[in-house]
C-alpha cells in the first residue's frame, strides 16, 4: 500500500493533537568542566548515541586506536556513569505503577522512546507508552519552545533512534513508502485497527516529511521517501539535497555547500556505508558519502548560525548507528571503525561546547549489542570448544560438592578454523576471535595474526541487558555522574532546555 497524506502541520500542532589503525596519539587529556558562560544557563544540548555501544566496545576501540594507556574522546568527559536500559511488556504500567511488567532486554525503539519521551515502553514502539498512548518527544517540545533542532544518523533516518524524536508509531517497521497494515497496526494492543488518519499507523517517513520537528536532517534512508514527501518538505521551506523524487542521494559536496535554516539531506537509499568499506574502497561511489563527524560538524554549524525563537539555542541528536548493526553481525573490524567515527563526532561536539560555554554534551548508548568481549591473547571461546570448561573447584577443601562436569577447555577443530579475520574468516563454522594490532604492538604485527594483542569476540548476535556507559560535559553534566535510568535522560535534557513536560 501507498498513500499520500496532507501536511501534518508543525511539531507543536502534532503535539497538541496527540495530547487531545592508524592514529598515532589519542586526545591530549581529560576535558574540564565547561565555563560558566551566560550565567551557567544551558543554551544548547548535543545528545550523541552510539547504538549498541557497551562498555567493552569503548574499551576495545580505545586499545585498538590509542593503546592501553590512551583514551577515547568520550572518556575524557568529566561526568561519567551508567544507564539502565530495560524495556517493559505491552500494556505494562510505568515503574512504581500497578501492572508494571519489566522486560530485561530493550530494542532500539523502546530505548530511544525512554530518553526521547521519558516513558518505558515495549520493544518496537516509538513515541508511545506501553499502552499505545502518544507521548511528546523532547525534540517536539524543544521545537515548540523555540529551539532549533537537528537529527543526524548513519542509519536510515526512519530507523528507530532518529525516528524516536520525530514520530509516533505502534511498530517501528512502519517506515514507508510501501507499507502494509500488518507492518503498522497492532490490533493486539489497540483492540481494533486504527483509522489511517491516526499518526500512530502513519508511515514514519510521511510523518518526518510533514511535521517539521527537526530543522536539519542528515542520514540515510532516501528509499523511504518519495516525490510527495519531497514536495511536502519543500513546502515547509526545506532545502532538499539530492532528490527523493528521482532517488538521487545527496553527496559530501552537497553537504559542504549546504546553507539555509532547514536542510534535508539523505546520502544513501538505505543505511550509510560502513567506514571500513569506504576505507578499503576509496574510489567506490559510496566513498563520497560523508562520515558521521562531517555531518555532525555541519549540523552544528547550521543550527548555531541562526538563533531559535525567543533567543534559544538548539537541540541536536547524533547517532552512530552502525556500531550496532556490525555488532549484530559479529563483525569486530567494522564495528571498531564505527566506534572511532562516532568518537570523532564526540570530538566535534566537544570542541564546539568548549568554545560556546553554554552547551551540554551527553554521550551514551541505547543498549549493548551481542555481548562484546576482550579475551586473553592466545585463548579461544566457549563456542569453539568441544565441551564447556571443566568445573575445577573440587580442589577447594571448603567445597563439598561434586564437580558438575569434567573435561572441556579443548578446541574443537570441527567448529573453528582459527581467528576470524585471518584465513578462517570465510568458514561458516568459525566461531573464533578476531585479532587486531594496537599502537602498543611491534610494527611488524598485523591484524588477524596470533601475535596481535587485542583479541575480541561476541557471545550472541542480539542485544543484551547490560547497563551502558554515559559521559557528559557542560552545564548540568554532574547529573550524569553515577547511575541513572534511560528515562532520566529525558528529564535531564528537558530541564536543561527548560522545556519539562
Amino acid at each position: 500500500m501507498r498513500r499520500t497524506l496532507p501536511l501534518l502541520g508543525s511539531a507543536g500542532a502534532i503535539l497538541a493533537a496527540a495530547v487531545s589503525v592508524t592514529v598515532l596519539a589519542g586526545p591530549a587529556g581529560p576535558a574540564t568542566a565547561a565555563p560558566d558562560g551566560n550565567n551557567g544557563r544551558t543554551k544548547n544540548v548535543i545528545y550523541l548515541v552510539g547504538d549498541g555501544m557497551g562498555r567493552t566496545h569503548v574499551t576495545a576501540a580505545r586499545e585498538r586506536f590509542y593503546g592501553a594507556g590512551g583514551k577515547l574522546v568520550m572518556e575524557t568527559l568529566p561526568a561519567q556513569g551508567y544507564v539502565s536500559t530495560y524495556a517493559v511488556e505491552k500494556n505494562s504500567g510505568q515503574p512504581g505503577e500497578a501492572g508494571f511488567t519489566p522486560y530485561a532486554v530493550t530494542d532500539s525503539a523502546s530505548a530511544a522512546t525512554a530518553w526521547a519521551s521519558g516513558v518505558k515502553t515495549y520493544n518496537a514502539a516509538l513515541g508511545v507508552d506501553a499502552r499505545g498512548t502518544v507521548v511528546p518527544t523532547a525534540m517536539e517540545l524543544a521545537k515548540k519552545a523555540g529551539y532549533r533542532t537537528g537529527n543526524v544518523s548513519t542509519a536510515e533516518i526512519t530507523d528507530a533512534t532518529p525516528a524516536s524524536q520525530m514520530s509516533h508509531a505502534l511498530a517501528r517497521g512502519c517506515q514507508g513508502p510501501v507499507y502494509s497494515a500488518a507492518a503498522c497496526q497492532d490490533t493486539a494492543l489497540t483492540g481494533a485497527a486504527l483509522p489511517t488518519s491516526d499518526a500512530r499507523v502513519t508511515p514514519i517517513a510521511d510523518q518526518i516529511a510533514r511535521n517539521g520537528t527537526a530543522d536539519v536532517i542528515f542520514g540515510g534512508g532516501l528509499g523511504r521517501f518519495d516525490a510527495a514527501d519531497e514536495t511536502a518538505l519543500k513546502e515547509q521551506g526545506y532545502s532538499v539535497l539530492g532528490s527523493a523524487a528521482s532517488q538521487i542521494p545527496a553527496t559530501r559536496t552537497d553537504l559542504n555547500a549546504a546553507s539555509g535554516d532547514k536542510v534535508f539531506a539523505l546520502f544513501n537509499k538505505g543505511n550509510l556505508t560502513v567506514e571500513k568499506t569506504k576505507q578499503d574502497n576509496p574510489s567506490a561511489p559510496q566513498a563520497q558519502e560523508p562520515a558521521l563527524p562531517e555531518m555532525t560538524r555541519k549540523a552544528i554549524e547550521l543550527l548555531d548560525k541562526k538563533q531559535g525563537a525567543n533567543g534559544n539555542g538548539f537541540y541536536l541528536q547524533v547517532e552512530g548507528a552502525l556500531i550496532d548493526k556490525r555488532s549484530h553481525a559479529n563483525d569486530a573490524a567494522q564495528a571498531l571503525e564505527e566506534i572511532k567515527a562516532f568518537d570523532d563526532s564526540v570530538a566535534a561536539a566537544l570542541d564546539f561546547a568548549k568554545k560556546d560555554g553554554n552547551t551540554l554534551v551527553i554521550v551514551t548508548a541505547d543498549h549493548e549489542t551481542a555481548g562484546f568481549n576482550i579475551i586473553e591473547k592466545g585463548s579461544f571461546t566457549n563456542a569453539e570448544a568441544a565441551a564447556p570448561p571443566a568445573n575445577v573447584d573440587s580442589g577447594n577443601t571448603a567445597n563439598n560438592s561434586t564437580p558438575s562436569r569434567s573435561g572441556g577447555n579443548v578446541k574443537d577443530p570441527a567448529r573453528s578454523t582459527g581467528i576470524i579475520n585471518g584465513i578462517g574468516a570465510a568458514d561458516p563454522r568459525n566461531f573464533a576471535p578476531a585479532t587486531f594490532r594496537t599502537p602498543n604492538d611491534p610494527a611488524e604485527v598485523k591484524d588477524g595474526s596470533k601475535e596481535a594483542s587485542l583479541w575480541l569476540t561476541y557471545m550472541s548476535g542480539n542485544h543484551t541487558g547490560a547497563d551502558v556507559p554515559v559521559y557528559a560535559y557542560g552545564p548540568g553534566s554532574g547529573q550524569l555522574q553515577g547511575s541513572v535510568d534511560n528515562t532520566d535522560l529525558f528529564d535531564i535534557v528537558g530541564n536543561a532546555l527548560r522545556v519539562p513536560r
